[in-house]
């Protein structure tokens, strides 16, 4: 099953992808509910997705992993000037929170974050949630998936390069938009695709105005999706809508060649530049970069500040 959405009437409808319709659940249905009834409609509306379309299904949340360990080397030399992976990378899947409020659908223009001069794309894999579960073992959290998208992280680097030595993570450089699309497979679509481990075997690959930037497959994950949920629901709960980002692929992006290679090269994305991230199984989004809103100051800390209370 592959689910999709669309704008009627001022209206996000969504629906079941069938040969280029979308045939609509009705309106105010539960989308997660539906998929695991297997619901759908007789009402039905083209569905074209090298168009313009929103994300596919309600989210509430975004967690973003970094699980491809050639990617991480190569980003740490970008950022910290040396490729060494540390230990804790190992031990336990890292994550991010990201803004939910800035997903966007394939075909939506993106616009360069105010201030940035270092804009980059960051090619994923998502699993949604289907179904909630607390401290879920890694049986148990496979079952709570509902399906998976493609994810494009767009980044700020100049910006993230800043904010991370605070040591707090990545904030501003993410929050301008992430790409999910074009639609919501289902486990049992890409079965056949499954490795020994639990992963899945999709080719990935980007490119930037037609040129082929990056490729890799989603099997070098270094752990599977089922494992990042049992992971984040450690003490906690996952609900339908949760969004878990695979991290970006080898070759996924652009500061990870920057890394290797030492230069910016290929360079930052500028307005008019389209970013086209395509994995197998799943399709194919595309975006158009934009310029972007003013920048308006706001003045550095200040300093000083230290005195108690009373």
């Amino acid at each position: 099953m592959r689910i999709g959405s669309t704008i009627i009437d001022g209206v996000h409808r969504y629906g079941v992808v069938d040969d280029g319709r979308l045939r609509l659940f009705d309106a105010g249905t539960d989308v997660y509910r539906a998929i695991r009834n297997g619901e759908t409609s007789s009402e039905a509306v083209t569905f074209d997705p090298s168009g313009a379309v929103p994300v596919p299904v309600p989210l509430t949340t975004i967690r973003d992993f970094i699980t491809f360990e050639q990617h991480t080397a190569g980003s740490l030399r970008a950022v910290a000037g040396t490729a060494e992976v540390p230990d804790a990378w190992y031990e336990a899947p890292a994550f991010y929170f990201s803004n939910p409020h800035a997903a966007i659908g394939s075909g939506t223009d993106v616009p360069l974050p105010p201030g940035c001069e270092a804009f980059d794309f960051e090619l994923e894999v998502a699993a949604v949630i289907g179904r909630s579960g607390y401290n879920l073992s890694v049986d148990e959290a496979a079952e709570c998936i509902a399906g998976f998208t493609i994810l494009n992280d767009w980044s700020a680097r100049d910006l993230q390069t800043r904010e991370m030595r605070v040591g707090l993570g990545p904030v501003k450089a993410k929050d301008t938009a992430t790409t999910l699309g074009p639609a919501l497979v289902t486990p049992d679509e890409l079965a056949d695709r499954r490795t020994d481990d639990g992963g899945y075997d999709l080719a990935m690959s980007v490119r930037i105005n037609g040129t082929l930037i990056g490729e890799d497959t989603l099997a070098n994950m270094a752990w599977t999706f089922a494992e990042l949920i049992a992971y984040a629901s450690r003490g906690t709960w996952v609900h339908p809508g949760d969004v878990l980002g695979s991290g970006t692929c080898a070759n996924g992006c652009l500061a990870e060649l920057w890394g290797w290679r030492g230069a910016q090269d290929p360079p930052p994305l500028t307005a008019g530049d389209v970013v086209e991230m395509s994995v197998d199984g799943i399709g194919t989004v595309r975006n158009a970069v934009v310029a972007g809103p003013p920048l308006h100051p706001v003045p550095a800390a200040r300093r000083g500040r230290r005195h108690r209370a009373g």
